[in-house]
């Protein structure tokens, strides 16, 4: 079935009125050809599988079906851990996304809804599970976790969604994706969402949906067509460092994409000391460090974020009006993911690709491979191509007056609640030096055993060597049963190496009668 391409309100389509209105508040009156093309099918509950570009509306696509249907439904009360609607997400900031969309709609019903994924601690998801929660957005792991815990079941689901299955593919989740969605009903409404249907997704449709109505906006991974591609060939590593900080000190938006966590944090750092207040995204940041800094670059507070391929997906804000490939991705599904957080929802953005000498021709092969026609341009930071893109430059900022985002420490992100992170923040307060004291104590202690062990069974090596033992030794042997391993048969042996000497290893204890005792 083709996109239909003229304007249509949400009404129109046959969505509740408490749905409406929520989304009027936001300002979303008309839909997008994908909410256009499914919202008929999924409001009646038929299976959906959704194909489109990143940008075009997926997630109110499938989040206003999924609550309308729970939100009018009839069944049992809500009932601690067992979920009525979940959504499957690849990362966390994709799910953490999809929340934000379904809670203000979830609302205006009275339902429950919150996120499951890894990187913090389960505790708190455990204990909304057991409150009662009528709609999951999940990470498949961290799901998976909770469902072999008996903290979750899923045998309540009715509507089922899963989003980006492409990218879940990718990441070798499907695997659990496919236990997951055998453990909700058969007869559940279920919708997918994707890109493109390899990599086994083709497998999850026709095991799982059921004679499902296929949807599509555009070719599967089209670009967009108002996005603007540049790439500018630079001369070297020296230019492509004035680039860069030339294209970020503009006034808007904008998402710089690194191959690696480790340049990522790098040039967030470099770019705030340049006075131009920069965030990083990527695996290494603890969920509550994700969370800040997305919210600092959401709420303008910051306009630089720097990431690796983590947020090529999960990352959904508004007016990103340009998008740079500081290290252009290697595959060309990232080229057009990382390019599809800007222009997004029908705006139009741009995207740069800084490419070095040697990078040329890996470039000119992805660009083909992602279907982009683009003239590579050989400038320097103060090209008029360059400014052009730049805009406005933003005035510098100094150290004292960064948001807040950026003068909080640790950098890593959450504190952590284990006993080893306890222990070190008390020691770094002043308040483990008793500790300290008593391992001190416990080791001096320790030692004086020890040293008084090694005394103890001087005078049983003696013995089993045939040398008569010192007159301090004799005292002590009395007073305490003599205990030694023996360390080799050559030293311990009689000599000629007959049976009866004692062998490597053997533990030797003397007994009341004075004789000895062999044994392991």
């Amino acid at each position: 079935m083709t996109s239909t391409t003229s304007t249509t309100t949400f009404s129109a389509l046959g969505v509740p009125y408490p749905l409406v209105e929520v989304l009027e508040a936001q300002g979303k009156t008309e839909a997008f050809p994908i909410q256009v093309d499914t919202l008929a099918d999924t409001l009646a509950g038929r299976d959906v599988l959704g194909r489109g570009k990143t940008g075009s509306g997926k997630t109110l696509a499938f989040s206003i079906p999924m609550v309308a249907r729970l939100g009018m439904r009839t069944g049992p009360a809500r009932r601690p851990m067992k979920p009525l609607g979940l959504v499957l997400a690849p990362t966390r900031e994709l799910a953490t996304q999809i929340l934000a969309v379904i809670e203000p709609m979830a609302e205006a019903y009275g339902l429950r809804a919150m996120t499951i994924f890894g990187g913090v601690s389960q505790g708190k998801q455990v204990q909304q599970l057991q409150r009662g929660v009528d709609i999951v957005v999940a990470a498949p792991g961290r799901l998976e976790d909770l469902m072999k815990q008996g903290f979750v079941s899923l045998d309540s689901v009715e509507v089922t969604v899963l989003d980006e299955a492409d990218h879940m593919a990718d990441l070798g989740f499907l695997p659990g994706v496919t236990r997951i969605l055998k453990a909700t009903p058969v007869r559940g409404q279920r919708m997918l969402f994707s890109a493109t249907l390899d990599n086994g997704v083709d497998k999850l449709v026709k095991q799982f949906l059921h004679d499902p109505i296929t949807h599509s906006v555009d070719e599967a991974n089209s670009p967009v067509a108002d996005m603007t591609h540049h790439v500018f060939e630079l001369s070297g590593t020296d230019e492509k460092k004035r680039m860069i900080t030339a294209l970020a000190s503009g006034s808007g938006r904008r998402i710089l994409f690194m191959r690696t966590k480790h340049t990522a944090k790098k040039l967030a750092k470099q770019l705030t000391a340049d006075g131009i207040p920069a965030v990083d995204l990527h695996g290494n940041l603890s969920q509550p460090a994700r969370d800040r800094n997305l919210a600092a670059f959401g709420d303008g507070s910051v306009r630089v974020l720097v990431a690796t391929d983590v947020a090529a997906r999960g990352v959904h804000v508004d007016d990103i009006e340009l998008v740079i490939h500081v290290d252009p991705p290697t595959e060309h599904k990232a080229y057009l993911h990382r390019s599809g957080r800007t222009a997004r929802a029908g705006a139009a953005g741009d995207v740069v690709t800084l490419v070095l000498p040697e990078q040329r021709r890996d470039t000119a092969d992805l660009l083909r491979k992602a279907a982009i026609r683009v003239q590579p341009q050989q400038v320097t930071a103060i090209s008029p191509a360059v400014t052009r893109l730049i805009g406005d430059v933003a005035p510098r900022v100094a150290e004292h007056e960064l948001p807040a985002v950026l003068k909080r420490q640790p950098e890593g992100g959450g504190s952590s609640q284990g006993a080893n992170a306890q222990r070190k923040r008390a020691n770094r307060s002043g308040q483990g030096g008793q500790g300290g004291q008593r391992s001190g104590q416990r080791s001096s202690q320790g030692g004086q055993r020890s040293s008084q062990r090694r005394t103890d069974v001087a005078p049983t090596r003696n013995a089993a060597s045939g040398a008569a033992p010192a007159a301090r030794s004799t005292d002590t042997s009395a007073s305490a049963p003599a205990r030694a391993r023996q360390g080799s048969r050559r030293a311990s042996a009689p000599s000629g190496g007959s049976s009866g000497g004692i062998r490597v290893g053997q533990v030797v204890r003397s007994n009341s009668t004075g004789g000895q005792r062999r044994g392991r």
